[in-house]
């Protein structure tokens, strides 16, 4: 099977904020999305739009200093991570990494380069790249589940920069 590739041209960080509030939408019941960028691109954006669409109203910041966020909610919990300050990824094994990945978790990993090899593949990656002041945003499936969602997202895109 083929797997699905999307591009949008995201020109603000409320349009960001609204395609993570859609994949959280396309992505329900679990998964792990790889969040790839350079400093400043939005990722954290994204990730708070994603939270907002499951009903987070409080502080969305990045873990830059411990690592991993979670968010509980009724039927899912959400795992942000963020590892640009991880100098080996031998750190991820003190945190217990691999308890983080089950069946009821969405795992949102910003920087996962720096968690490889011990990371598993990811459903979705998306890559944020700044061009200009707007921001090109493609989100690769890697399985079914992957695709199962950008289908769904492709359907019901709220933004407007498709």
């Amino acid at each position: 099977m083929k797997h699905l590739t999307l591009q949008y041209k995201i020109d603000s960080s409320s349009a960001m904020e609204l395609l993570g509030n859609d994949l959280a939408k396309a992505l329900p019941n679990g998964g792990i999305v790889y969040l790839q960028g350079d400093l400043g691109a939005g990722k954290t954006t994204f990730v708070r739009g994603f939270l907002r669409a499951l009903g987070y109203e409080q502080t969305v910041k990045s873990p830059t200093y411990t690592l991993v966020e979670p968010y509980e909610f009724n039927q899912v919990v959400v795992y942000h991570f963020d590892l640009y300050r991880l100098s080996s990824s031998d750190e991820l094994e003190g945190i217990g990494i691999r308890d983080y990945f089950h069946a009821n978790a969405i795992c949102l990993v910003e920087w996962p380069q720096k968690g490889a090899p011990l990371l598993p593949e990811p459903d979705l990656t998306l890559v944020i790249q700044i061009i200009e002041n707007k921001r090109l945003v493609e989100i690769k499936a890697n399985n079914n589940r992957g695709n199962d969602a950008l289908q769904t997202l492709g359907r019901s895109i709220t933004t407007d920069n498709q």
